[in-house]
């Protein structure tokens, strides 16, 4: 799903980049699932972790997170939670958000999961975007706070309506910070 994002960022005509927060689990609960274990080998090698000038140097930003009781997983909260000096510098304000989630069952979580994602950005004075239900296929994916995949416990990949849910999230967040910074210009 963040390669659609950034997918769908990039045919707007953004420049991305894509990363990942610092895993904090312990050793022992990555092993204990194999498939756990197997993504973060991965994306190790593939993608950067995030740092605060990343968040600094965008003009957007997508944020990616799988549920954790109906919440954002305390990886992403974890990296929220040190930019501090940023949000009081005013570095976040107007920057333009948006986001996409995952659930391991049906009814785990999706909508109040990015609500409570947003909730950091409202602080910060970002501007969050969704993709509402701007498009038909939103009707059928339903979602209109962001993209969303149930993945029956990891056992079904992302399907054709969640990554192009996530796409267009992305499409709709890089338009409107780029009608913003014209309009500042």
């Amino acid at each position: 799903m963040a390669k659609a994002a950034a997918d769908g960022a990039e045919k707007a005509g953004a420049q991305t980049r894509l990363r990942r927060v610092p895993e904090l689990a312990p050793q022992e609960a990555v092993e204990s699932n194999e498939d756990w274990a197997k993504h973060l080998d991965r994306v190790a090698d593939e993608v950067e972790e995030v740092s605060l000038d990343d968040l600094e140097w965008a003009d957007a930003v997508l944020f990616g997170t799988p549920t954790r009781f109906g919440n954002v997983a305390a990886q992403l909260k974890q990296f929220m939670d040190t930019t501090g000096g940023l949000w009081q510098a005013g570095k976040l304000t107007n920057k333009v958000f948006g986001g996409f989630v995952t659930t391991g069952t049906e009814h785990g979580g999706h909508e109040s999961t990015l609500l409570a994602l947003f909730n950091s950005i409202y602080h910060w004075g970002g501007i969050v975007v969704t993709p509402g239900y701007t498009e038909e296929d939103q009707f059928v994916q339903g979602n209109p706070y962001g993209g969303s995949h149930t993945s029956q416990n990891g056992e079904v990949p992302p399907d054709e309506k969640a990554l192009g849910s996530t796409a267009l999230t992305a499409r709709r967040v890089v338009d409107v910070a780029r009608a913003l910074k014209r309009a500042d210009a």
